[in-house]
């Protein structure tokens, strides 16, 4: 059995899509680029733009009853791979002990030219 999982905690889907699904005991998050809650995006560079992808993450897992303790994967999509150490930064402060599997990819171009997009699958 699929549950969709929707707040407005965090910014509504752009696109024919759900924040995210729960399913077998997981739920797997869409991505989530550094938009606000409201729909408007967060100036600033990739620190300011991976807190705010983070926490939407953040808001969407604890409407689907989860949390960032319990995030098993992630994949970190980076406009540009030389913005992975202040992401990385970031990425630690908001996990802390939890170390999911992660992969980090560079892409040649993010929607709404965001500079971080991070999805991820939790538990």
């Amino acid at each position: 059995m699929m549950e969709i999982v929707a707040t407005t905690n965090a910014p509504a889907a752009i696109g024919p899509y759900s924040q995210a699904i729960k399913a077998n005991g997981f739920v797997f998050c869409s991505g989530q680029i550094p938009l606000r809650a409201d729909g408007t995006l967060v100036s600033g560079g990739i620190v300011e733009q991976t807190e705010q992808v983070l926490s939407n993450l953040k808001a969407v897992l604890e409407a689907a009853g989860s949390g960032l303790g319990k995030v098993v994967k992630t994949t970190v999509f980076l406009a540009n791979m030389a913005d992975f150490a202040a992401m990385n930064e970031v990425y630690g402060r908001f996990f802390g002990e939890n170390k999911p599997a992660r992969a980090t990819v560079q892409v040649a171009r993010l929607p709404k030219d965001v500079l971080v997009e991070i999805d991820c699958i939790a538990a």
